[in-house]
């Protein structure tokens, strides 16, 4: 699906978090205090996703900058340089990709209406492709310039080696703030998938928030049907169950 985190790029998940009511207090017999306690059960944050509720989300959002952000559109001219910035320092360090030339072809997962798109990535590449499942955001990309392949479908159900053809095709993969509406199970298949149309020496990029929940847990995002992710897990589902290997 679209970004989950566009709109929340600034808050702290546990500002979202509704006041609980104290309980009253309790009195408790023996027979109770004997009475073994269940333990509490565990939902997998990522188990809550429901992608007919993101989508529903996300197509009755305005297809504006500031709609997509969530009513922060400053926070994109920050974000669009820190993205420049990184890409400038792969492509530093990169003996089939340097400076000097646009890369040959690139896609935006999960692109919205094409803010990343417009903003960074048709400046750095020949070509940008664009995976988005709402219809709504993409239609004034079509026939742009720089702007290829638009594929209006959820990251889940995208398989760029079947899709996109010849493997090879892409010199970077981006994904912003899109990962989320995705399950563990569904990134992992997901990720898995990137390798096979990469060209030699290219990027798989994601940029997402990361919770910062006191336990060091995911959390689940109601309004959007989203997951924001810790570090660690991040790093497992990347390298551990992808298969995938981080520059250093």
């Amino acid at each position: 699906m679209s970004s989950p985190k566009r709109k929340s790029s600034y808050s702290d998940p546990a500002d979202h978090e509704p006041a609980k009511k104290p309980k009253p207090a309790t009195t408790t017999s023996a027979d109770s205090d004997s009475a073994e306690t269940p333990p509490p059960s565990f939902t997998a944050p990522d188990s809550l996703i429901n992608p007919h509720t993101a989508l529903a989300y996300w197509t009755a959002t305005s297809p504006t900058v500031s709609g997509i952000l969530g009513g922060f559109p400053q926070v994109s001219r920050v974000d669009l340089q820190g993205s420049r910035n990184f890409l400038a320092k792969l492509r530093r360090a990169s003996p089939h990709h340097p400076p000097g030339k646009k890369l040959r072809r690139a896609v935006d997962c999960g692109a919205g209406i094409g803010r990343i798109t417009e903003g960074l990535l048709t400046r750095v590449a020949e070509v940008v492709d664009i995976v988005e499942p709402v219809v709504g955001f993409t239609e004034a990309l079509r026939g742009k310039e720089g702007v290829g392949d638009i594929w209006n479908v959820g990251l889940e159900a995208w398989f760029p080696e079947r899709e996109a053809g010849m493997g090879g095709r892409y010199d970077l993969v981006w994904n912003q703030w899109c990962l989320g509406q995705l399950t563990d199970a569904q990134l992992v298949a997901y990720l898995r998938r990137l390798p096979k149309v990469l060209s030699e020496g290219g990027w798989i990029v994601v940029k997402e928030n990361m919770s910062n929940q006191i336990l060091g847990e995911d959390v689940f995002d109601e309004e959007d049907s989203s997951v924001t992710r810790t570090d660690a897990k991040f790093r497992r589902l990347f390298v551990e169950e992808a298969g995938l290997k981080l520059p250093r």
